[in-house]
């Protein structure tokens, strides 16, 4: 499969994933938060596949993954969630990639 049409199918999963996982929670402004964490997600989802580093696939998923959270964590002050879901993530998408998407 195209690292281009894998990289879509694994943000709009990723993307829909991490909105689910923040339903539950409460937002003054929540579309625009839901919004902005399905965006991220997505960008990881799509850029890991498109990603080569002279490393590991999961290990560069996991790099992309941290670098494109970390200024939703800096703006949020939720440091551990934000960084931990999408560097687990990145690195999960990465691993896929090496399999479905070489």
């Amino acid at each position: 499969m195209s690292p281009i049409l894998f990289g879509s199918i694994c943000g709009v999963a990723f993307g829909t994933l991490a909105v689910l996982l923040m339903l539950p929670m409460s937002f003054s402004d929540k579309r625009t938060a839901l919004s902005a964490a399905f965006a991220s997600r997505f960008a990881i989802g799509f850029i890991v596949p498109a990603t080569h580093l002279p490393m590991p696939m999961p290990l560069a998923g996991a790099m992309v993954g941290l670098l494109v959270s970390f200024p939703d964590a800096i703006v949020t002050k939720a440091y551990a969630p934000i960084l931990i879901i999408g560097t687990g993530g990145g690195g999960v998408i990465g691993y896929l990639s090496g399999v479905f998407a070489a």
